[in-house]
């Protein structure tokens, strides 16, 4: 995202405009007309609201806000709706409909083969920088396009067997987070994950998935209740005992919280371990070893990057960056892995690969708690879903 921080949503859209100065210092006349858009649009957007206290798919509505403003006539869509729920995406793709009846000309680019197929009139296939081709959605399938895009026949159904069931790896009793915006983003939670099963966190974004994961990776406190793993209250445990515990966490927000970016791609590869004998003697890092184990993982995970492990990570792709948050913390042979959207930003063939990762994982007997806004990967990788509403589990 190309948002300030610090500044409102109205702000930020303003940021952009053509509006004189005079206006620019009129909050309520800005923060107006900016919900004016939203609304003619169908956006739900908070105007005076910090970006820095908006959700990720919050902050992506402004963004799209930032767009509508400039009324201009191409528009260029990247990955839009990657962090939007399903009811947002429909919306999005009513908007878009609508911007090409009025004879605008729209770029899309997406690796959701659904979406390309509502929506588009042509695709053009890249695969490895090359132009693979281009066809008519309505002459195509979404089997075609995935082939064309991985250059092999890709499984588009999760394959599983029945889950061995085996003792509690991960209980949470009556935990509550209360938030400086937002009063008890979580509310009394309750739930158990055991070995052998992955278990979803499912709901609308802005219901209070997200401040629970915080609460149970250690990125947020806990204002009541008590975080358990395998029996030993975790509560108050700083990040890095979690981890040492067994724990790993693919976060939502990779840039934030999964990567330093100006590192390079071998080093955001050993963040939780480069204090490990493996990679460090006597408060020095064996650079030879950490080369080599990144090389490792590079090629275990189809890492692409433009110098391999020397690549500034900053200058990776979106899906690229994933596959080396996952590849890190899958490696890290824990017993509960708490994944948050892990697919997010991948092609097909990516997502097919981090599902198998993420199956194989609860077949070797281990805890797996994720959290996705895809319905259709929540009904197909999870074994049991906890529904959140407002901050509770509902079901």
């Amino acid at each position: 995202f190309m948002l300030v921080d610090v500044f409102s949503s109205a702000e930020n859209v303003f940021l952009i405009g053509d509006a004189p100065w005079w206006k620019r210092n009129k909050t309520h006349e800005m923060e107006k007309e900016i919900s004016d858009l939203a609304a003619q649009y169908g956006i739900e957007v908070h105007a005076h609201t910090q970006v820095d206290k908006l959700s990720i798919g919050m902050q992506q509505r402004v963004e799209i806000l930032k767009m509508l403003y400039r009324d201009n006539d191409i528009l260029i869509f990247d990955e839009p709706t990657a962090v939007l729920t399903p009811q947002e995406i429909s919306e999005l793709m009513d908007i878009m409909r609508q911007f090409a009846s009025e004879g605008k000309s729209i770029l899309f680019i997406s690796h959701k083969l659904n979406e390309i197929m509502a929506v588009a009139d042509r695709c053009t296939v890249l695969r490895r920088g090359k132009c693979i081709g281009t066809v008519n959605t309505k002459e195509t399938s979404v089997e075609e396009l995935s082939r064309m895009m991985v250059g092999r026949d890709v499984s588009l159904t999760v394959e599983k067997g029945e889950p061995d069931i085996g003792d509690t790896v991960l209980s949470v009793r009556g935990v509550t987070v209360s938030r400086a915006h937002k009063k008890d983003a979580v509310r009394d939670v309750s739930f158990d994950v055991n070995r052998g099963e992955i278990v979803c966190i499912a709901g609308i974004e802005g219901n209070g998935q997200s401040e629970l994961i915080y609460a149970l990776t250690g990125l947020e406190k806990i204002s009541h209740g008590q975080i358990s793993l395998f029996g030993e209250d975790i509560s108050r445990a700083s990040i890095r005992t979690r981890s040492k515990s067994g724990m790993s966490h693919i976060p939502e927000d990779r840039h934030k919280y999964g990567l330093i970016l100006d590192f390079r791609l071998e080093q955001n590869l050993v963040l939780q371990r480069y204090w490990q004998p493996q990679f460090q003697s006597k408060g020095f890092i064996k650079d030879g070893a950490v080369r080599r184990y990144a090389d490792g993982l590079i090629e275990k995970y189809d890492i692409r990057s433009g110098q391999g492990p020397v690549t500034v990570t900053r200058s990776m792709s979106g899906g690229n960056q994933q596959k080396a948050i996952v590849a890190r913390e899958i490696d890290k042979d824990p017993e509960l892995l708490v994944a948050v959207q892990p697919t997010r930003g991948l092609d097909v063939g990516a997502i097919e690969y981090i599902h198998q990762q993420l199956i194989a994982q609860r077949d070797s007997g281990k805890a797996v708690l994720m959290m996705s806004l895809e319905l259709d990967e929540v009904m197909d990788v999870s074994d049991r879903i906890l529904v959140m509403y407002e901050g509770e589990i509902v079901g």
